[in-house]
């Protein structure tokens, strides 16, 4: 057990790291978490990379951090997750510019929003919250192993409770459509892909995490009316309703995963409050479910994601 808890910010976290030599890749760092995730970074010497899918407002959020951070080395990165050929094509890009990557953090993602489909026919949340990011990852994995003693970091949700994924029908073609149930399917996805990462991964140097930030008003919750919120707070298993986290509290489980020494030698874990998550129980609005971090399901998910992308891996 460490110090940390659900009250630790960034500040906290990253104090007495040193990161210089490292590059970290982000993704989804146009606003909210992934700006913050940058600056801090950033602020501990690594190189960032900030990736979103519009150029503008990813332009703007890098000069943001360049003015909060003197010293900082920031590139950008363009890519649309919802779209397989734009994924591919900042892949190839981000091997050509960054032979090395030492920490991943994918950070994007789309919450219960309305059915909609990508640019390659997937359920949107199921689409740009994992597959768009499992094929990345795989494609950029090389630069991972390059760059020796790696992390990469999946932002996944309590959110998971709502659903195990259905890899029957992953991009509800055949059920009817719950958007909240989706969005848990996808978080589902994004600890899951933790593990068959790190199963895959950790001989070669990288460790695999997955984390839930807590409630945090972002850009996340475009979606979401107050009807929409006092759902989610009613779907809370606690039964305490939601409780918010400022922007610096919730991107501190992410930087924890990437950079704490704690977590040297583990890896396939589900992390929250800047600690390793407990198995959950019933009434908790904490912890993490048991088929979120099944090897077998996870081994699943992973064939039929290459199937969906159209292409397998081998690392």
């Amino acid at each position: 057990m460490n110090q940390f808890n659900q009250d630790s910010t960034t500040a906290d976290v990253i104090a007495g790291h040193s990161l210089s030599g490292r590059t970290a890749l982000i993704t989804g760092a146009s606003s909210g978490l992934g700006v913050e995730t940058a600056r801090c970074l950033a602020s501990a010497g690594a190189r960032v990379i900030m990736s979103a899918r519009d150029s503008g407002k990813l332009n703007v959020a890098a000069d943001s951090v360049r003015a909060a951070e003197a010293e900082a080395e920031i590139e950008t990165l363009v890519m649309d997750l919802a779209e397989l050929g734009s994924v591919r094509a900042a892949a190839e890009e981000s091997r050509r510019r960054f032979p090395e990557v030492h920490l991943l953090i994918n950070n994007a993602g789309v919450m219960a929003c309305p059915l909609a489909r990508t640019a390659d026919g997937f359920e949107m949340q199921f689409g740009t919250n994992h597959l768009g990011h499992f094929l990345f990852t795989c494609l950029i994995a090389p630069a991972l192993i390059d760059g020796g003693e790696s992390r990469i970091v999946n932002l996944s949700s309590a959110g998971h409770k709502f659903a195990d994924v259905n890899l029957d029908d992953p991009n509800y073609l055949q059920r009817d459509y719950d958007k909240w149930q989706a969005y848990g399917e996808s978080k589902t996805a994004n600890a899951l892909f933790s593990v068959a990462l790190d199963e895959r991964l950790a001989g070669r140097g990288v460790r695999s995490f997955a984390v839930h930030p807590g409630v945090i008003l972002t850009d996340l919750g475009r979606h979401l009316s107050e009807a929409d919120l006092q759902a989610l707070s009613e779907r809370s298993p606690g039964g305490a309703g939601l409780v918010f986290k400022s922007v610096e509290q919730g991107a501190a489980t992410s930087v924890w995963a990437a950079t704490s020494d704690d977590l040297t030698g583990h890896g396939g874990l589900y992390l929250e409050n800047c600690q390793i998550g407990e198995p959950a129980t019933a009434g908790s609005d904490s912890g993490v479910e048991s088929y979120a971090l099944d090897r077998d399901q996870a081994d699943r998910l992973w064939r039929i994601s290459e199937d969906l992308v159209g292409q397998s891996f081998e690392f």
